[in-house]
């Protein structure tokens, strides 16, 4: 006799979509939004220059620089709240937004520390460029993806690489040739690709026209990586303000090899 509750179960009549049909849909996931922290703020904002910083070498520098100004966040709600430290942390989870004092230059700083997944980057992207708040200018910092580079990178040495929008690379002629905001900086190697949430901010500044600069950086976390970045920022793009890292801080590049957090399952939250 054969055993029922063992016994393979023979193919379904249905197909797979025909069997969703049965299941009810799973809710869709509320829209990421902005809170700030300035009560009735003047919307949009015009800063001359927007940072977003997603790579793990700009989030280490940014996060010991002072004084900066906490202005808002950015709230994704597939994004858990629990576990974050009263005080901001490195490691929390986050999205904050902070104002920099550079200068006679108006400057916001986006410090994103934690994923943001494909099918949510156009919708952040929307928001930080050109809803509510509208910059003259973007910097996005971001690491370079092993796998998406045509060639080969060694573990040992330190790069960084440039892309523009047209906006931005149109300044580079005529006598405006010091507008160029990382000046200096190689191209990204053609054959070489920009995915995720860095590529979807680049593209908005297209749309928009505004001007915009990409930097990616390899490898994802070293001492190395972050003296390049820090000298890149100190040199062209924040001469005013001191990113120089004690001498502790520096033990601490030499200690940890930080990662950058993945993004996440948008599903788990639904």
């Amino acid at each position: 006799m054969e055993d029922v509750i063992k016994e393979i179960p023979p193919p379904s009549r249905f197909f797979q979509e025909d069997l969703n049909n049965f299941i009810f849909p799973s809710p869709s996931l509320a829209s990421p939004f902005l809170v700030f922290s300035i009560p009735k703020p003047e919307k949009p904002l015009r800063p001359s220059l927007l940072i977003v910083a997603l790579s793990s070498p700009s989030l280490y520098i940014f996060h010991h620089l002072s004084p900066k100004t906490l202005v808002g966040s950015l709230i994704l709600p597939e994004v858990p709240f629990s576990g974050l430290s009263v005080e901001p942390s490195f490691r929390d989870k986050t999205c904050n937004i902070y104002s920099l004092n550079n200068g006679d230059k108006s400057t916001l700083l986006v410090s994103v520390q934690h994923g943001v997944s494909a099918e949510r980057s156009h919708l952040v992207a929307r928001l930080l460029i050109g809803e509510d708040i509208v910059p003259d200018r973007l910097l996005i910092l971001d690491s370079i993806q092993s796998q998406n580079f045509r060639g080969k990178l060694s573990p040992d040495e330190t790069y960084a690489f440039k892309l523009e929008t047209l906006a931005e690379r149109k300044g580079l002629g005529g006598s405006n040739v010091a507008s160029s905001l990382l000046k200096g900086l190689d191209y990204f190697p053609s054959g070489s690709m920009i995915d995720g949430f860095a590529a979807a901010l680049l593209s908005r500044c297209q749309l928009k026209k505004t001007k915009g600069t990409l930097c990616v950086s390899w490898p994802e976390f070293s001492s190395s990586v972050v003296a390049l970045i820090r000298s890149l920022l100190q040199r062209n793009v924040l001469p005013s303000l001191d990113l120089s890292l004690t001498q502790e801080m520096q033990d601490q590049c030499a200690r940890f090899n930080l990662i950058k957090h993945q993004p996440y399952d948008t599903e788990m939250y639904t």
